[in-house]
């Protein structure tokens, strides 16, 4: 999910709220890009950010495959 906060803030939530993140970027456009392990979790964390939500299209980080 994409949400207009900054990565600090979405880990200390996802702790906070007992879910494992599985991937975090910053969106180029600002704002952070999470991924969480499971369905459960991902689901209660959108309630949670529900007012931070970003909808629409975002600009990501080009990926770099590294070797």
């Amino acid at each position: 999910m994409n949400v207009t906060l900054d990565q600090q803030v979405v880990r200390s939530q996802a702790e906070r709220h007992k879910a494992p993140i599985s991937a975090m970027e910053a969106i180029l456009s600002g704002g952070t890009r999470v991924v969480f392990m499971n369905m459960p979790d991902a689901d209660r964390m959108r309630d949670v950010f529900s007012q931070s939500l970003i909808k629409g299209d975002v600009v990501r980080t080009r990926w770099v495959r590294n070797g």
